[in-house]
């Protein structure tokens, strides 16, 4: 038995795999996002610590028999996240997370400290990454900087509360801006930019790799017949990777979470920062992946819901059984400033073209349709990057919606496979992480494809129809950016 632990934004969720691969139990805990201020969003790491007793507890209460007989855990993680420990290993703030845009400016001083970065680094630098971050500490909380002896990413800290052990994998440690990501080592001037060095830094292991084993007294409190391994594990995309199966070059998906992903898994280092492209190791050794991100998928809907006051089922149960035209209305998906391909943490959404003749249902098409647009925005950017796309798996919750699968096909151009199994995410990637680090089984054999429930092509008619739409909806970005310019909040 293995137990994979998935890490999110919004949850921590726990999942119990036997030896089939199958899913015997699971459990999540809520997690709550403090904003303190505009563009900041941040996070206790207790609170992370608490939702882990609370779901790995459960699944002990639920399911005893089989977790007496767990063998090793993974770990799956939000990426980019900053913890900063004191002398003692104790937390000197809350953690500010992937989506927080307060260090923008000090993106520009990190890459003019170090010219090399986005060559060594694989990405040019953003608001989300770790490095700024850093940076806006020292500027703005000297204090606590001068107290940080350890930077942990968000899933490393629970390792290290699991374990003692301050341990990380190679695709999450691609996030912080800290990694040599082509040799796949701590980079000493990345380091030197922060005014940090690699004392500071966890020991470097591959996603499949053993790395610490858990605290005696936790395998008592959930019974386990003996002490766990835990696997270097994967940020959560590369865990999502392993979990459908895309760890051989080529392979791609596309993830509408509470961010929206597409990426692509190569077999070496292919940089491209100036299209907003990230190049990340994977979570298997000697593999890479490209990857997009457009910073508000399913959570834009999941605004529109609130905005509204209605579910979001009940939103979508208002839109016709087949989308056969566009909608009247345009919607910019940047409610949180948008990564790829602009690297832009300010600009925020918009509704455009609305009218007295407007619906609510034409306003959540053109939110789904928005997501759509940025996702294409996406598939171009890798095309620029060498990666040509013409199908990808579907996953995430949004995945369950047929009809804004079948807009994304239409808008993207790309063949969309849904899965059985698309929303079981993070955390079973991390658990056959961690049968790997186990076994010493080879990664094709463990990490087989899950299967293709159903397949939405393009829609040839629809997707000319999307065309003229993309032209106005990206027409609009420089716009709204110009308007936010000259007129600020």
């Amino acid at each position: 038995m293995f137990v994979g632990i998935d890490l999110g934004t919004s949850a921590l969720k726990a999942v119990l795999v036997d030896d089939s691969q199958q899913v015997v139990g699971s459990h999540a805990s809520p997690l709550r996002v403090s904003s303190p201020r505009p563009g900041w969003n941040e996070q206790e790491p207790e609170d992370w610590w608490t939702g882990l007793l609370a779901a790995m507890d459960a699944l002990a209460h639920a399911h005893p028999r089989e977790m007496a007989a767990v063998k090793g855990i993974g770990l799956s993680g939000q990426q980019h996240g900053a913890v900063l420990l004191g002398r003692n290993g104790d937390v000197l703030r809350p953690c500010i997370l992937w989506n927080d845009v307060r260090a923008a400016a000090q993106c520009h001083v990190f890459e003019h400290r170090f010219p090399l970065s986005r060559q060594v680094c694989g990405n040019m630098a953003m608001p989300g990454f770790t490095a700024p971050k850093l940076i806006w500490v020292a500027r703005n909380e000297p204090d606590i900087f001068r107290a940080t002896r350890h930077v942990l990413l968000p899933k490393a800290w629970l390792r290290y509360r699991m374990t003692g052990e301050m341990i990380e994998d190679m695709s999450d440690a691609s996030g912080s801006l800290w990694l040599d990501v082509g040799v796949r080592q701590w980079s000493d001037a990345a380091l030197a930019a922060t005014e940090l060095a690699r004392d500071a830094m966890p020991a470097l292991v591959e996603g499949t790799a053993r790395a610490g084993t858990l605290h005696a007294g936790l395998a008592g409190r959930w019974g386990m017949a003996a002490r766990p391994v835990l696997a270097g594990s994967a940020g959560d995309n590369a865990a999502g990777a392993v979990g459908l199966g895309a760890v051989g070059a080529g392979s791609s998906f596309l993830s509408l979470g509470t961010s929206g992903v597409l990426w692509v898994t190569t077999d070496r280092f292919r940089p491209h920062p100036q299209g907003g492209i990230h190049a990340f190791c994977h979570a298997v050794p000697g593999m890479w992946h490209q990857m997009g991100v457009t910073l508000s998928a399913a959570s834009a809907l999941g605004w529109w819901a609130r905005t509204t006051g209605m579910s979001e089922q009940a939103l979508l149960a208002e839109l016709p059984e087949r989308i056969a035209r566009p909608a009247p209305v345009i919607f910019l998906p940047y409610l949180s400033g948008e990564r790829t391909p602009h690297n832009d943490g300010a600009i925020r959404g918009v509704f455009a073209g609305l009218s007295h003749g407007t619906t609510r249902a034409d306003m959540t098409q053109a939110v789904l349709e928005g997501v759509a647009f940025s996702f294409r925005d996406v598939v171009d950017a890798l095309a620029d990057a060498g990666s040509i796309l013409t199908e990808a798996d579907v996953i995430g919750g949004g995945s369950s919606s047929r009809a804004w699968v079948s807009i994304l096909a239409s808008v993207t151009g790309l063949s969309l496979h849904r899965l059985a199994h698309g929303e079981q995410g993070g955390a079973f990637g991390a658990a056959r992480l961690a049968r790997i680090a186990v076994t010493g089984e080879a990664v094709e054999t463990v990490c087989q494809p899950q299967r293709r429930e159903e397949t939405l092509a393009p829609d040839p008619d629809l997707g000319a129809a999307y065309a003229a739409v993309l032209a106005r909806y990206r027409a609009l970005y420089p716009a709204i950016r110009g308007a936010m310019e000259t007129c600020p909040a």
